[in-house]
């Protein structure tokens, strides 16, 4: 061979082979070298409810997927700002994001309760988070958010919350009558309809409702569910626990970041923000299944509560008070912010739910049905 031709043969080889090393450039995928971005978040409730526990749910899935170019600090309720402190703090910076409910933000606009503890035309929580992810109701959300209150922050809505138990109380709820002049602890829209009951409201964060409830500062007062209730310390102060009833049928957590703070963020960190709300809304739903049932044997079987369902007069009692509340607030003219966007978001509710309502109830075979032929004692 020639030196001429090898030298031209040596040039071909190392012609393909910068090539073959270009080509695998081109293959790998970027990988983002970036500082780690870290955002201070912050949950309502006491480190030990299990509320906080799906917090950290939550954010182990973002930081997770977001492999090392996001990390979210959870801290408890109180580390920064009280549990209804929350969405100012993330509003003004303090706070980069939050974990709660939206009824927290109901003395801010009345309204904002409908997207928490809405009325009980939804038949469960996941139709009414179908309502805001696929009827409209996110949009009108931000409209809220953003228009209305004018506040410099995004959320997103996760986690269906079974129906709420009407609470603790020293004696039973058995008749209506005992709900006027009741001091009773609740928030939202529930404040509004034990109102219109008659009974004295008085709106506490998670951690102090106990120690009022066991002061006599409250006569009852409701929370969320047996693994919250537990915890927080209720089968020590009081033995008879309401369950069944309509003043919270539906109910979701909100995950709250500071929109300037948000939107600095690449598109798919945002997008990893996002669609962790969801992941974490489904895991939440199957993990309170096993937790939620064995909390509540814990507490009727070794605790000495009393569970009792509320009685069918009371539960009508509430419909009938629900109409009236709606209608009030619905016709609230004071301020163009209050009963026309109130109304506004009733309305995208309630044709949602007439077509969705309809179609479960048309669908859905009797659970009651099916459970006593294969559970109940015999």
């Amino acid at each position: 061979m020639s030196e001429k031709n090898g030298a031209g043969r040596r040039g071909l080889l190392r012609a393909a082979a910068v090539g073959a090393t270009g080509a695998a450039v081109l293959a790998t995928p970027s990988v983002s070298r970036a500082q780690t971005v870290t955002l201070r978040f912050q949950s309502t409730w006491p480190q030990r409810d299990i509320f906080h526990e799906f917090a950290q749910d939550y954010v182990e899935r973002v930081n997770r997927m977001a492999g090392g170019r996001l990390r979210v600090e959870l801290l408890a309720a109180g580390a920064v700002v009280g549990a209804f402190q929350v969405l100012d703090a993330v509003h003004a910076g303090t706070l980069d994001g939050g974990h709660g409910v939206v009824a927290y933000w109901y003395g801010k606009n009345k309204a904002f309760s409908l997207f928490g503890t809405a009325p009980p035309w939804f038949g469960d929580a996941n139709q009414m988070l179908g309502w805001f992810y696929h009827g409209g109701g996110e949009a009108l959300y931000r409209e809220l958010l953003q228009d209305v209150l004018k506040v410099n922050v995004v959320g997103f809505l996760s986690g269906p919350m079974p129906t709420q138990p009407f609470g603790w109380f020293k004696q039973p709820i058995e008749r209506v009558d005992q709900i006027r002049g009741l001091k009773y602890r609740t928030v939202g829209l529930a404040a509004e309809l034990m109102a219109e009951m008659g009974a004295a409201v008085v709106s506490l964060p998670g951690g102090e409702i106990v120690p009022a409830l066991e002061r006599g500062v409250i006569d009852g007062a409701e929370f969320n569910n047996p693994s919250s209730d537990r915890v927080l310390g209720f089968p020590d102060v009081a033995k008879a626990y309401m369950i069944q009833s309509y003043h919270q049928r539906v109910e979701s957590f909100e995950m709250l970041f500071n929109k300037t703070k948000y939107e600095s963020l690449p598109v798919e960190i945002q997008a990893i923000i996002r669609h962790g709300a969801e992941a974490a809304s489904a895991d939440m739903s199957w993990k309170l299944q096993d937790r939620y049932s064995k909390d509540l044997l814990e507490m009727t079987q070794r605790q000495g509560v009393q569970a009792r369902p509320l009685p069918r007069p009371v539960l009508e009692a509430q419909l009938a008070a629900w109409n009236k509340v709606i209608e009030r607030l619905e016709n609230d003219n004071s301020n163009p912010n209050n009963g026309p966007f109130f109304k506004k978001v009733c309305d995208s509710q309630r044709e949602w739910c007439r077509r969705v309502g309809n179609f479960f109830l048309r669908y859905e075979a009797s659970q009651v049905a099916a459970y006593n032929h294969f559970f109940a004692a015999r």
